[in-house]
């Protein structure tokens, strides 16, 4: 099940059944997953980072918010299903049913994910 969060950009992630749909959706739309640690202040700042640079990618793909310490297997399956190493922060793009970009930590940067679109 989805649910808009913050800013009305997210949409959180709350199952496993969630990746499959953003794996299908993907086939017609980019599909962004952020992995958020919420306690960890360098994840903090990579969103807050993604949320002020929204404009460079806004209307080019759909936005997924994982709180990967509430869903850690939600996360592992993320990492299985798209052959993606686990970091956190980390933001993988999907496109036609794979991950085609992932980045982490201070790497995390809009501009370069819209390159990736």
């Amino acid at each position: 099940m989805f649910y808009f969060c913050s800013m009305n950009t997210w949409i959180t992630i709350t199952s496993a059944d969630d990746i499959r749909t953003i794996i299908e959706k993907s086939a017609g739309k980019p599909q962004i997953i952020f992995k958020d640690s919420t306690t960890c202040g360098i994840s903090a700042h990579a969103k807050s980072r993604l949320e002020n640079g929204f404009a460079h990618i806004a209307g080019k793909a759909d936005f997924y918010y994982l709180d990967l310490l509430a869903l850690r297997p939600v996360s592992n399956l993320i990492a299985q299903e798209l052959q993606v190493t686990h970091q956190s922060p980390q933001i993988i793009v999907v496109k036609n049913g794979q991950a085609t970009y992932t980045s982490s930590h201070h790497a995390i940067d809009a501009a370069d994910i819209a390159r990736h679109l």
